[in-house]
């Protein structure tokens, strides 16, 4: 059974030597919510997910996380944050979900190895547990480190634009992963920029664009977000791209 777990943002604040990347960000992601967020690239999606989880300081405010620890929640960085050039194989990547609750020099037991191989199967690897992670293709890799979310069976799962690169085959059979984890009560946080998608599976959208734009349902959030334009490009100079994310969204 999954514990309830919800992340309270009190004015966050995100900055590097250039500037603020996000600031002014107040509202909850609730226990078992489902909550994408979007907007312009540069409009601070990964410095918020990156927050959260601790991998950058904060420069304002103050994020509580309630109902876990921050080593509870599962975190999956964009694909160029991660090294495919490590020697290691599928099931060892895989194996890193087990770490939270294992440690790293403890050996794998028959029970381990069989939800290694669950996690596994679950995710249509089968067959490929000793190939070099190098050798995979992008949609083999996000696979993999779905699997490792799997066995890391946190209650708040944070996802940095999981699809990027991904094959259309993939995005559907992780979809299905992602939705069965919302019905478990996990709660997601998911940057996305394909709206179709956001509009499939996220019941509510934060639109970031260096500040909050909207927070709400998903449909009001992106209707509100398109009526606006000229406030979205107001927020940010990395916003003017948004008039052509707009677009590609319709």
């Amino acid at each position: 059974m999954v514990t309830p777990a919800s992340v309270l943002l009190d004015d966050v604040g995100v900055a590097y030597r250039q500037g603020f990347a996000v600031e002014g960000v107040t509202g909850r992601f609730e226990a078992g919510s489902f909550t994408a967020l979007v907007g312009p690239n540069g409009g601070g999606k990964s410095s918020l997910v990156k927050a959260i989880v601790g991998a950058v300081p904060l420069a304002a405010g103050r994020i509580t996380v309630e109902g876990a620890v921050r080593r509870d929640i599962a975190y999956l960085p964009q694909r160029a944050d991660i090294d495919v050039g490590f020697p290691i194989t599928v099931a060892d990547v895989v194996a890193l979900g087990l770490w939270r609750r294992k440690g790293p020099f403890r050996r794998m037991g028959h029970e381990s190895q069989a939800a290694i191989g669950a996690a596994i199967a679950a995710v249509g690897l089968t067959g490929l547990e000793q190939r070099p992670v190098g050798a995979l293709s992008g949609g083999q890799l996000q696979r993999a480190l779905f699997a490792r979310l799997i066995l890391q069976d946190a209650p708040i799962l944070l996802l940095d634009e999981p699809f990027t690169g991904v094959d259309a085959r993939t995005i559907e059979d992780l979809l299905a992963l992602m939705r069965t984890w919302h019905a478990e009560g996990r709660t997601l946080v998911v940057a996305l920029h394909d709206l179709a998608l956001v509009r499939a599976v996220a019941p509510r959208t934060l639109v970031l664009s260096g500040r909050p734009i909207v927070w709400d349902d998903t449909d009001t959030a992106l209707r509100i977000a398109a009526e606006r334009p000229r406030a979205v490009a107001a927020a940010r100079p990395a916003a003017a791209r948004w008039p052509r994310w707009r677009g590609r969204a319709a």
